[in-house]
């Protein structure tokens, strides 16, 4: 993953964590520099809680300023 900034990533490598990551999803990223450091992400999995995992479990993308405001709000219900 690059160094730009994503607030969504979607996952293309679940190995190993099959019930808390699902290939080809979207999954919300939460900040966290000293993850960042050490290669990892901090993003919502499948448990609704925020975990660190390895950044080349994901890729980042860009999203439609609009799209990205939808789904921030529901991601925060």
């Amino acid at each position: 993953m690059s160094k730009k900034e994503f607030h969504f990533l979607v996952c293309v490598n679940n190995e190993g964590y099959k019930a808390s990551l699902e290939v080809g999803k979207l999954y919300r990223v939460i900040p966290d520099d000293e993850a960042a450091k050490h290669g990892y992400v901090r993003v919502i999995d499948e448990s609704g809680e925020d975990y660190a995992y390895s950044a080349d479990r994901f890729f980042g993308i860009d999203v439609p300023q609009e799209l990205e405001k939808a789904l921030l709000a529901v991601s925060t219900e």
